[in-house]
Order: C-alpha cells, then sequence, then structure tokens
C-alpha cells in the first residue's frame, strides 16, 4: 500500500478473468476468517468507533462483469441531490428494507433499481463479513458476477454516472494508497484508489475503496 496524496499513475497488469476471481473467492471462502468483517476503524484503531446500536443496515453489490478482455466492476457516480455520500463513486447498493429478505436481495434490488441489472443476469458468489463506516453504516458486501448481456438503464435521480474499472486494477495493492482528512477536528485515515488520469479521474475511497480493500484482503490478501 502506498501512502500518496498525489495523482495515481496507472500500473498495467493482465487482466483477471471473472472465472479466475470465482475460482479464488471459492477457495478462500472455505478458510477461517473469511466472513471477519471491517471498517473505517481498521486504518483509525486510536479513534472512537460509532456506535453499534445506531448503525443503519445496508448492503452493496460488488458486481464483476464478465467481459472477454478481462473481467471489470460496475461503479457508479452518486447524483448531488441524495442526502448521504451524495457525489461520490460507489458500488450499487443502499439500505436494506424490511420487505428485503436478505442482504443479498437488498444489493440486487438496488442494483436494479439504481442501474438496471436485473437480478437474472446475476450470480451470486457470496458475501463478507459487514463493513462498518464512520458515517454509521453496517455494510454488507454482496459479491456477484454481471452477465454483460445486461442493459444498462441508469436512474437519473440517484446515480449521475455508471462506469467499469478492470478487476485488475482494483485487486492490486500498489493501487490502494493511503489517504486522510480532517474530520470533527481529528485526522483520520482511509484507502483511496483514484482511477484514470487528470481531469478523467474517478476518485475512490472513503466507504467505497474500504469494502473493495476488504475483498481484497480476503481473496488475494
Amino acid at each position: 500500500m502506498r501512502q500518496n496524496k498525489g495523482t495515481h499513475v496507472a500500473i498495467d497488469l493482465q487482466a483477471i478473468s471473472a472465472l479466475q476471481f470465482r475460482q479464488k473467492f471459492e477457495q478462500r471462502q472455505k478458510l477461517a476468517g473469511f466472513d471477519v468483517g471491517g471498517g473505517d476503524h481498521v486504518l483509525n484503531r486510536d479513534k472512537p468507533r460509532v456506535d453499534d446500536n445506531s448503525l443503519k443496515n445496508a448492503s452493496v453489490l460488488f458486481g464483476i462483469i464478465d467481459r472477454v478482455e478481462g473481467a471489470s466492476v460496475l461503479l457508479t457516480k452518486r447524483t448531488e441531490t441524495l442526502s448521504s455520500h451524495k457525489g461520490q463513486v460507489a458500488l450499487p447498493g443502499g439500505k436494506i428494507d424490511a420487505s428485503d429478505a436478505s442482504a443479498e436481495s437488498a444489493a440486487l434490488r438496488e442494483a436494479y433499481e439504481e442501474v438496471g441489472v436485473e437480478p437474472e443476469f446475476v450470480t451470486v458468489l457470496g458475501r463478507l463479513g459487514d463493513y462498518i463506516s464512520g458515517s454509521g453504516y453496517r455494510v454488507s458486501p454482496v459479491v456477484g458476477i454481471i452477465d454483460p448481456a445486461f442493459t444498462l438503464r441508469i436512474n437519473q435521480h440517484e446515480v449521475a454516472e455508471a462506469f467499469e474499472v478492470p478487476l485488475s486494477f482494483l485487486m492490486n495493492e500498489e493501487n490502494h494508497q493511503l489517504g486522510s482528512a480532517v474530520w470533527n477536528g481529528t485526522e483520520r485515515f482511509f484507502y483511496k484508489m483514484p482511477f484514470g488520469e487528470g481531469r478523467d479521474v474517478k476518485p475512490i475511497w472513503g466507504l467505497t475503496a474500504g469494502v473493495i480493500r476488504m475483498i481484497y484482503d480476503r481473496v488475494y490478501g
């Protein structure tokens, strides 16, 4: 992991296929500790944690699109009108409703509502332990493989943009930077994985980058 607050210099890696990731995921899934959770506190162990009783339950879909040229991950940029994490890069997802049968069903529902990915186009591999965010959410990361035949339909009330990032980029520790910011008078640390260059850079950071880092740790770490 690099501690670097500058612009990311792209590193070319051999593409990872969806099948390669699935095989690695299923191997690691059988090992002890795979379902151990994480959160913002991992990088901020000396800071007060959010009260667990106040956390809101949510789930996100780490959706791996099975592209022939190499797998990619579907990400979104949230609109500026949303009440939380507005304008930020995110994985499709949101709060778990009372009507949702599970974290998996909530993630699939949100992916359909936000970007039009129908549940039948997603093969769910499983989920990791919960990620606790400093913003007050208990997030269940659901991992699935998306059939590229899906049709992207953006809900413009929630999503400003949808884009793909190579899985090989996100699963390369060299692209995991350590950033920091002062919040409520205290410096707090977080992961960031800026993708692209110049004006086209996608600022992946905070909760989203933390979840991606946790997936990397469990599957490739």
